[in-house]
């Protein structure tokens, strides 16, 4: 498949469009697509980033004169061109693409309809604001958010909605196992400051400045602020200033390594949200654009973060760390609960499905409270009954003490089968942690969907999302569909009612 994705960089629009592109990039490069960027070359662009990365960028037309954005929501600006323009510069050099993704806030539905049916291609729209789109797939990684907000203006559109879709790098998943062996804050706190590839308020040095101001012992600072920052100079200097307690670096490798040395961090709330979330790391959060409110009231409503407003950091910073020093377990718990560091390889299955045109196109999200009710309700029947190791159904007040606490479990994973074309849910999978490494499994599927091959897709999708753990389940010897379907899934029958998936290498 011939993928080409639409995002560009910029002193105004920042980094986090394309970086967040180049980690679906190399996801889909690996399983052995060829993917492409087409971008605009301006001030502040990542183009010569990303060929050193291995991928082929197409370069757009620019502008006969450059536009400074109004504000941090004209999105009109950032695009520097019409639409129309922009779209047959892209049409000119690129052909025989399979699959557009395009991620800019610039470029509209009229956009992807017009490149859709030049191109005869599939459309990927990757968004976070609930606009209206000509695309077959959409994805907003915003926490909470709901599927249903895009189905009024894209009712034909597959919408893949919230943080456990977030776009991090796999290599993150590795890492969470480590950062839940650590429960304790040190007495030495690591902190990571890290506004962006860009900051153009000046965040950083905002930030810096007001933890100077702070008595006695202050944590350590690393910050990551790259020479592409128009303020990179004066954060450089400063930190030069204070090397006692502040570590400047350009740039990272390995951000989940990075991540996990601190305890502790002070940001933006844009795509690196998720990566502290999956690695438990409670933050203070500084919105540095508009289109960062919605996302700053769902981190603070989750209790993962602490906000502070732009205009007041000399002011607020201070407090705002105690208060996050005092709450640190508990933010901690909150935010491993809010990202599990599998969002990547839940968008690349999609995309792969979609594009092979698979009939039964699921997905397994994180169950949440809203669900407590359908899984009772599919517990209780005599057809969940009638094969389960407690063959009795649950009351009411039981299965809601028993589900709120396997969703506040950070170390097993409560899946709903969900459809993908119809959102509707289809059953419940289960992985509960035996010891390291090793899960049983549960599964069930409401009995209308009976015989239609989503049980198998399922167990399927669980070889994609946990290749690297030890998977038991105990299926009784009269259940004789079940027994059927985890042999078709190449578990090994190890025992009359064991079936056994080892690490899938």
């Amino acid at each position: 498949m011939k993928v080409v994705i639409r995002a560009d960089a910029s002193i105004h629009i920042g980094s986090g469009h394309i970086m967040r592109c180049l980690v679906l990039a190399n996801a889909l490069r690996e399983q052995g697509h060829t993917v492409g960027f087409a971008s605009r070359p301006q001030q502040g662009d990542l183009v010569e980033f990303v060929r050193n990365g291995g991928f082929e960028v197409n370069e757009l037309v620019t502008p006969t004169h450059w536009q400074a954005p109004q504000n941090s929501a004209d999105y009109a600006a950032w695009l520097q061109v019409p639409w129309q323009e922009d779209a047959e510069s892209l049409i000119r050099q690129v052909d025989n693409v399979d699959l557009l993704i395009v991620d800019h806030y610039g470029l509209n539905a009229d956009w992807e309809l017009f490149v859709k049916n030049s191109l005869l291609c599939k459309v990927f729209a990757i968004d976070d604001l609930v606009r209206k789109h000509q695309a077959d797939l959409i994805l907003d990684q915003t926490l909470l958010r709901d599927p249903l907000e895009y189905k009024e203006t894209n009712p034909n559109s597959i919408v893949l909605a919230g943080c456990d879709f977030a776009l991090i790098k796999q290599n993150f998943i590795a890492y969470r196992a480590k950062a839940l062996e650590t429960s304790v804050l040190p007495s030495n706190v690591n902190m990571l400051i890290s506004m962006g590839g860009i900051d153009q308020p000046n965040a950083t040095l905002q930030t810096l400045e007001a933890l100077s101001k702070m008595p006695g012992n202050k944590p350590s600072v690393t910050v990551l602020l790259s020479p592409k920052a128009p303020h990179y100079q004066s954060v450089k200097h400063f930190s030069q200033q204070h090397p006692s307690w502040i570590n400047h670096i350009d740039f990272v490798d390995n951000m989940a390594e990075l991540m996990l040395a601190h305890q502790v961090a002070i940001g933006a709330p844009g795509s690196t949200s998720w990566e502290r979330a999956c690695l438990g790391i409670p933050s203070i959060i500084i919105p540095l654009a508009e289109n960062q409110e919605t996302i700053s009231a769902q981190l603070v409503q989750a209790g993962a973060a602490i906000r502070v407003n732009l205009d007041e950091i000399i002011a607020t910073l201070l407090p705002a760390y105690q208060t996050m020093i005092d709450a640190w377990s508990t933010m901690r718990v909150a935010n491993l609960s809010l990202c599990d560091g599998l969002g990547l390889l839940r968008v690349a299955q999609c995309v792969n499905t979609l594009c092979n045109n698979v009939s039964n196109l699921i997905t397994l999200r994180c169950a949440a409270k809203s669900d407590i009710k359908q899984v009772f309700e599919w517990q209780i029947l005599p057809e969940t009954r009638k094969y389960a190791l407690i063959p009795e159904p649950p009351t009411w007040e039981g299965h809601q003490k028993w589900m709120h606490a396997k969703l506040q479990s950070i170390h097993d994973y409560f899946y709903i089968i969900e459809s993908l074309l119809d959102k509707d849910s289809i059953g419940v999978l289960r992985l509960d942690r035996l010891s390291e490494d090793n899960y049983v499994l549960s599964i069930f599927i409401d009995p209308q969907y009976f015989g239609k091959g989503y049980a198998k897709e399922a167990l399927a999708y669980i070889d994609i999302m946990h290749p690297d753990i030890t998977i038991q389940a105990t299926v009784l010897e009269e259940n004789i569909a079940s027994q059927r379907l985890f042999t078709v899934a190449n578990y090994q029958h190890s025992a009359v009612d064991t079936f056994i998936r080892p690490p899938i290498h």
